[in-house]
């Protein structure tokens, strides 16, 4: 395109004290140099630079046009070379964030087949309570069981992963499967609490009614793999994602509880900070962990 091959030819120009010194830069002659100009400001039909024979100044709106015009010469370096890094191969530190559960049962297997397949990548797994801020600590993909609360961030879903209702086959054996979900209210049900908020308010649905049960029990905890465990144990209904307990659920050793019914959704999602186009590193590795949990569900 011609009027960035201008931009171009002014940047140059403007960095020189006269029509001589910008002409031996661009190794051609000084008329050369100022019919261009000549050129280029017949066309925008406004003066850019006041020219003598031994000096170079810039007119208003030459320094507009300077201005502008080195404005979108950086945002098309910018993005020549993301297109460049996008088709390149992931390489550099993956900085990674996931709560517990999800992140010790999954990633590591994961992050072992990822940097065998891309040894230039090195991989940094932050294991956290409550997940930790993109920005603040310069994590570059944060692994959540929800959208994101800002929106600033971008969000890819990974997997569909509903919140089930369960319990060991010995408790349903001992107190019974409940029919309809008020029948939780008569049994001890395993309540999971996360900041400090108790989830003993269990909001269910059947895909055409919804239903907020108050449930009650003997075990609580903020942390969903103890809860697990304690519902494996026999000690009530859990209310958990189905990512968790499904593997659990096949092997018999929980079984569904009200299985037309399920707790709010806890899709799995990949959080990233906004770029016009992701890293390379950034890309590979949400499309190879979207591909192997989308394996994993299968199998289950």
């Amino acid at each position: 395109m011609k009027s960035i091959s201008d931009l171009v030819f002014f940047e140059l120009l403007a960095q020189h004290v006269s029509l001589a010194s910008a002409a031996e830069a661009m190794d051609v002659t000084p008329p050369a140099v100022s019919r261009r100009l000549s050129q280029m400001e017949k066309r925008l039909k406004v003066k850019l630079l006041n020219r003598t024979t031994r000096r170079l100044s810039l007119t208003p709106e030459g320094e507009l046009y300077l201005e502008r015009g080195c404005t979108i010469l950086s945002e098309l370096a910018a993005l020549e070379r993301d297109l460049t890094n996008l088709n390149s191969l992931p390489s550099g530190c993956l900085s990674i964030n996931a709560t517990h559960g999800f992140g010790r049962q999954f990633l590591p297997n994961v992050i072992s087949d990822f940097v065998s397949l891309y040894p230039e990548v090195s991989v940094v797994l932050h294991i956290s309570d409550q997940p930790m801020s993109i920005s603040e600590h310069g994590i570059d993909i944060g692994i959540r069981p929800s959208t994101p609360p800002n929106s600033r961030l971008h969000a890819k879903m990974l997997a569909h992963n509903p919140r089930v209702l369960c319990a060991a086959p010995a408790y349903v054996q001992k107190y019974g499967m409940p029919k309809v979900p008020r029948d939780l209210q008569t049994l001890n049900c395993i309540v999971t609490r996360e900041n400090s908020t108790t989830f003993s308010n269990w909001q269910l649905t059947d895909g055409k009614s919804q239903e907020t049960i108050k449930v009650r029990g003997s075990l609580s905890t903020n942390q969903g793999e103890i809860a697990l465990d304690w519902a494996l144990a026999g000690h009530g209904v859990l209310l958990r994602s189905e990512w968790a307990v499904s593997k659990h659920i096949v092997a018999g050793t929980l079984v569904r509880v009200l299985p037309s019914w399920q707790g709010p959704s806890a899709d799995i999602h990949a959080i990233y900070a906004p770029r016009k186009i992701p890293q390379a590193k950034v890309s590979a590795f949400i499309n190879f962990l979207k591909d192997r949990l989308s394996a994993e569900m299968s199998n289950r």
